[in-house]
């Protein structure tokens, strides 16, 4: 039995933080729960927006009606959290038997029906597909809403609900206590803007437009990415070779072609938007910088005390609570940057090596510097580490050579990246306009 059929939950009463609307509401709009929208607008509730058929709201099953020996390889899907992170339910499933689904047929979901997550990733909310599949039956941590067509437009709800306005309203009617969860009551109680239905079709369709154009940019990136990885993978040990350069490469230690030194001091409290000092904090290589440093983020004050950088220093983390941050490579371009503590500074002969090549190959290497970290809880990496890392290293011209190419890639990857989070943006800035009625588009 699904637990919406053993159990009522009451609809409970939600408090909306409209602070935030216009003070002076214009003409032709009016004040309502979910702000100021126009006068033609409805607000309703989920509950009044659910089409008024048996199970339109339902829970998951109760934890022992649906366990993981029941799991089929075929049959019909499972909508879990791993599913919803999309706006159309997708992924990888785990699927029960037809005779086990219509067991709990109170608890399945069908397409255009809503999926919202009860326990979890609170604010997760997709659409079932038209997809292969007919049905799909939600886990206990999932609830699904089925709307009435005829008035609401489920891409529409979903857009809402994926809204700014939306994922502040499930946040702030969450239960707190021990792990955030809602319930039916509370999904229930959830109130949208309502315009007409084909006003609502229009809106969607502006948005989901712009959510395609996002999926496509997502999946060039992705594509360049794996693009990147494989010309990493042939370049950097010589499988495949660039015009014009032919030979053996030399394999090294890296202790034969570098010094190794550590920054200095520079704990977040020094980092000062005004200081006259370019410097890079340890903390940024984990996550701001790629192979190539040619402008840093931080600044800091002037002072004697300070180490500074020489152009073509390979930089890496000496520590981390997890080792695979360590196998991060940064070569930064400049001179007299200022490097703070936990700072590996791999200093080379730029007539030798190129602290850019080196950098993607020690990135390409995770494993290996990974066998070289020590420590439990807290993971270290030094000096007398590295010198033992071995790689392969060409003539300095074809080093130069391969860095051009897989710096163009990337180049096309920080283009592609930027472009993508300005479309975002700007579809952030629609949906403020669009599900508020401040722009029409009748």
């Amino acid at each position: 039995m699904g637990v919406s059929e053993a159990i009522e939950v009451p609809e409970v009463s939600v408090k909306y933080d409209v602070s935030a609307c216009d003070p002076d509401v214009p003409p032709g709009y009016k004040q309502t729960e979910v702000g100021v929208i126009p006068e033609d607008w409805g607000c309703v509730s989920v509950r009044d927006a659910a089409t008024a058929s048996a199970n339109a709201i339902v829970g998951g099953p109760f934890g022992s009606d649906l366990v993981s020996s029941d799991y089929s390889v075929s049959g019909v899907p499972v909508i879990r959290g791993q599913n919803m992170s999309a706006r159309l339910v997708s992924g990888d499933f785990v699927f029960v038997t037809e005779l086990k689904a219509k067991s709990l047929s109170a608890n399945l979901a069908y397409p255009e029906d809503l999926i919202f997550t009860q326990r979890g990733t609170l604010g997760q909310v997709s659409i079932v597909p038209n997809a292969e599949y007919k049905c799909y039956l939600i886990s206990q941590s999932q609830m699904k809403v089925s709307l009435n067509r005829t008035c609401q437009d489920p891409c529409f709800v979903l857009q809402y609900f994926a809204s700014s306005a939306g994922q502040k309203q499930i946040t702030a009617s969450a239960i707190q206590t021990g792990v955030p969860h809602t319930n039916l009551g509370i999904l229930r109680a959830y109130r949208f803007p309502s315009p007409p239905i084909f006003e609502q079709r229009a809106i969607s369709t502006a948005l989901s437009d712009m959510d395609a154009l996002l999926d496509c940019l997502d999946r060039l990136i992705a594509k360049k990415r794996n693009l990147k990885q494989a010309a990493m993978q042939q370049l950097l040990t010589g499988q495949t070779r660039l015009p014009g350069f032919e030979g053996e490469w030399d394999v090294r230690q890296l202790g034969e072609e570098a010094i190794f030194l550590k920054g200095k001091g520079l704990p977040k409290t020094a980092l000062d938007s005004h200081g006259t000092e370019l410097c890079v904090h340890y903390g940024e290589l984990f996550t701001q910088y790629s192979e190539e440093i040619n402008s840093t983020l931080s600044r800091t004050r002037n002072s004697p005390d300070h180490f500074r950088s020489i152009a073509n220093d390979v930089l890496m983390p000496t520590s981390d609570v997890t080792p695979r941050g360590l196998a991060k490579a940064s070569c930064v371009m400049q001179d007299r940057v200022v490097l703070g503590g936990d700072i590996l500074v791999i200093r080379l002969s730029p007539e030798r090596v190129n602290g850019i090549f080196l950098s993607y190959v020690i990135r390409s290497e995770a494993a290996q510097v990974l066998s070289l970290v020590t420590g439990t809880t807290v993971f270290h990496l030094y000096g007398s580490d590295m010198k033992k890392f071995i790689f392969p290293i060409p003539p300095l011209e074809e080093q130069i050579a391969i860095v051009k190419v897989l710096s163009d890639i990337g180049a096309e990857i920080e283009v592609l990246e930027q472009r993508r989070n300005k479309t975002r943006d700007l579809k952030q800035a629609m949906m403020q306009e669009l599900l508020t009625g401040r722009t029409r588009l009748i």
